[in-house]
């Protein structure tokens, strides 16, 4: 596996690799990542067995983020013997794309690659002075050139499979969504993630957890607790994340005057911290467009927390049909109104925390490691050759 992004950069990209791999090494298989090294992380024996880390460097107006260096990672690359590899899982469609491609074509071996991220919605936050349109057509293109290179696709959702095929993706597409691992389903403190937090134990609670980016709509959340909070005067919206939008987002907070209803705690440790979290949220809110599945959903939903979403891209799989969450539209009063409901009623909130474990548990992580063992198997029987590799 190749990915310009890992843990300790926390997202949902990170996460998927890391439930992914640890199934597919219980089930047998051998995987090492290859991601960057974060120059505030020295590597560690906490890194898991066979991770590689490559020099890297930055990227302009996304300080959280790295890009693997070429020249070292193709020293290390030239290591490799067609023995040692039957596959090539892509992660990220930078540098670790088309270093990939080389590498499967050298090695002579399939190459596969997941599309983790709907670019074409939120490449316009990060390329300024460049007409929206534009950045929508330059994302479209370049995803098609780089499915048109590999054996096969991974989309984690049908919606996300859907919008490839509609750009004009012809290679085979398989949806396979990032499963739940059983430490997802361990049981958080929320009294202790209270306590920590000086929040009161009575206090209604609603919560966001992911990048504290532009494309996850957090402006919207925030228009809707100033509704919400003419509905429940004394609730508090805990932000769980860190990202290029926090410090536009703490000005909006500032300018609707929601200080005292809004509470930024940063990244949280995924094993422990961020699980009490979830824990001690009465509700998880949720209205990013972008998504191609959502993996913070089903999070919440493994602790008992009541979700109020909207369904939009990769969120539309997680939610159809789920009776732990409910489900409204982009518009501020209507979804106001349904957070309200979950916060004022203990036993509708019950029942839905009940339903949402029920659904969470549909979504196992070894079932998913199988699917993608089966994908692999494909491709490495198939006869087609590696396509060629565009010029890096």
């Amino acid at each position: 596996m190749l990915s310009d992004v890992f843990f300790p950069r926390v997202n949902g990209v990170s996460t998927s690799i890391q439930t992914y791999r640890s199934d597919l090494q219980a089930l047998g298989h051998q995987v090492t990542l290859v991601a960057p090294q974060y120059p505030s992380a020295t590597v560690t024996a906490t890194d898991p067995i066979d991770t590689v880390r490559i020099e890297s460097r930055g990227v302009p107006r996304d300080p959280e983020d790295r890009l693997l260096k070429w020249g070292p990672l193709m020293r290390w690359a030239e290591s490799l013997r067609p023995d040692d590899v039957d596959v090539v899982h892509i992660q990220t469609p930078f540098v670790a794309h088309y270093a990939g491609l080389r590498l499967a074509r050298r090695l002579g071996c399939p190459v596969v690659e997941t599309y983790h991220t709907y670019f074409e919605h939120y490449l316009h936050h990060y390329v300024p002075g460049i007409p929206a349109a534009l950045t929508r057509s330059l994302a479209r293109r370049m995803t098609v050139s780089q499915c048109g290179a590999v054996q096969a696709v991974i989309s984690p959702s049908r919606q996300m499979a859907d919008a490839l095929r509609d750009y004009g993706v012809k290679t085979p597409i398989e949806v396979l969504p990032t499963g739940l691992p059983p430490a997802a389903f361990g049981a958080g403190n929320g009294a202790a993630f209270r306590a920590q937090f000086g929040i009161p134990a009575q206090r209604p609670v609603i919560t966001f957890v992911g990048r504290v980016a532009h494309e996850k709509n957090i402006d919207f959340l925030l228009q809707m607790l100033v509704e919400l909070r003419r509905r429940v005067p004394d609730v508090l919206m805990v932000i769980a994340g860190e990202g290029p939008a926090e410090q536009h987002l703490r000005g909006l907070v500032a300018r609707l005057g929601l200080e005292a209803q809004t509470l930024f705690i940063g990244y949280l440790e995924r094993t422990r911290g961020l699980l009490d979290c979830y824990r001690a949220a009465d509700a998880f809110v949720f209205a990013s467009r972008t998504e191609t599945q959502g993996l913070v959903l089903l999070e919440a939903m493994a602790q008992g927390t009541p979700v109020v979403s909207t369904a939009v891209m990769g969120t539309v799989d997680v939610l159809s049909g789920a009776g732990g969450a409910v489900v409204v539209p982009e518009e501020v009063g209507p979804f106001a109104e349904a957070v309200a409901a979950v916060l004022r009623d203990p036993r509708h909130r019950d029942e839905l925390s009940g339903r949402a474990r029920e659904d969470a548990a549909r979504w196992a992580s070894r079932v998913m490691a199988e699917r993608l063992v089966h994908l692999y198997e494909g491709v490495i029987h198939t006869d087609a050759p590696p396509r060629s590799v565009p010029a890096a």
